[in-house]
């Protein structure tokens, strides 16, 4: 019951911060980092007096439909609520934020907070800030196994018909999302009038907070991905490096019994994964045990088992 609990929290808090990051750092300046809602901030420059949360629930609900109708996939509840709050938050963030309806309709970032937040002048750094509030959020939502649909479904549209990769169909959303947004917003389709906008370049701060956006979210739900994998072959038994292992480390290894190719000669090999802060130590012993050790150190992309993470249940959100 506690686990359910604090992953409905998760949602929830998760939605938030992620509206939070398009209500104060994306939508005032007019920056498309991809999805759902980057569509939905070109659609709002063409049609200011519709919010880009308002925009949000016009994708996601037909999405979230075609999804069950076409790929056949059983929304859980926690994906449903996710997609339904996300654009409830932001439309209710974007109403409090700002003083009155025209600069609610404007996205003025000089109004924002009373203007105590305009980053006008800063857009590489709101770009960045925007993006990583945003990856932290979506994080927060797929560690809480949800997700808040959007793209995502589209691209799962195109790999099953038109057999493009899910990453690839995702970029290819994406990068149209962003061009629409170019013509749109870069080239004034949607304010023809107004000559203050940065233009065209605008899309590539737009790249920076995708490229951003997923590096933070990757980040937030796999970790930092520092474990490291250790073989160490030696001719000798390594007793005193066996008992740092389980007595130093409170770690385990596999012996794998094994020979040298050209002497013939019966050799140990050892197995074990560690963190990236263990390797230095374990190096040393071995040099302090066998210096004449050969020993390969690699990445651990994941690790699962006693001491590591569990295994993922069937239906479980794997984003990578």
């Amino acid at each position: 019951m506690k686990k359910i609990i604090s992953s409905w929290i998760g949602i929830f808090v998760g939605c938030t911060i992620l509206a939070a990051g398009f209500v104060y750092f994306i939508n005032p300046y007019n920056l498309v980092p991809g999805g759902v809602y980057g569509a939905s901030i070109v659609l709002h420059n063409l049609f200011p007096s519709v919010q880009v949360g308002t925009f949000g629930y016009m994708f996601d609900i037909p999405l979230l439909i075609i999804s069950v109708l076409v790929l056949g996939a059983k929304l859980g509840a926690r994906t449903i609520v996710a997609a339904l709050f996300t654009p409830l938050a932001m439309n209710v963030l974007s109403f409090l934020s700002y003083p009155s309806e025209e600069a609610l309709h404007r996205l003025d970032p000089t109004q924002l907070l009373g203007g105590s937040l305009d980053m006008s002048d800063h857009l590489m750094l709101t770009s960045v800030i925007g993006a990583v509030v945003i990856g932290v959020g979506c994080g927060i939502v797929v560690r809480s196994q949800a997700t808040t649909g959007g793209t995502d479904i589209v691209a799962m549209i195109l790999q099953k018909y038109c057999h493009i990769r899910f990453s690839k169909a995702i970029l290819l959303v994406d990068g149209i999302v962003v061009g629409f947004g170019l013509l749109v917003i870069g080239f004034g389709i949607g304010n023809p009038d107004d000559a203050t906008q940065p233009s065209w370049h605008l899309s590539f701060y737009s790249l920076i907070a995708i490229f951003v956006t997923s590096r933070v979210l990757a980040y937030v739900i796999n970790g930092e991905k520092n474990d490291k994998i250790l073989f160490v072959i030696s001719d000798m038994q390594l007793t005193a490096l066996h008992d740092y292992i389980l007595k130093d480390l409170d770690r385990t290894a596999t012996c794998i019994k094994s020979s040298g190719l050209y002497t013939k000669a019966d050799k140990q090999m050892l197995f074990l994964v560690v963190s990236y802060k263990e390797v230095i130590g374990i190096k040393q012993k071995i040099r302090e045990v066998d210096p004449k050790s050969f020993v390969v150190v690699t990445d651990a992309y994941d690790a699962f088992g006693e001491g590591w993470k569990e295994l993922p249940m069937v239906g479980e959100v794997q984003p990578e």
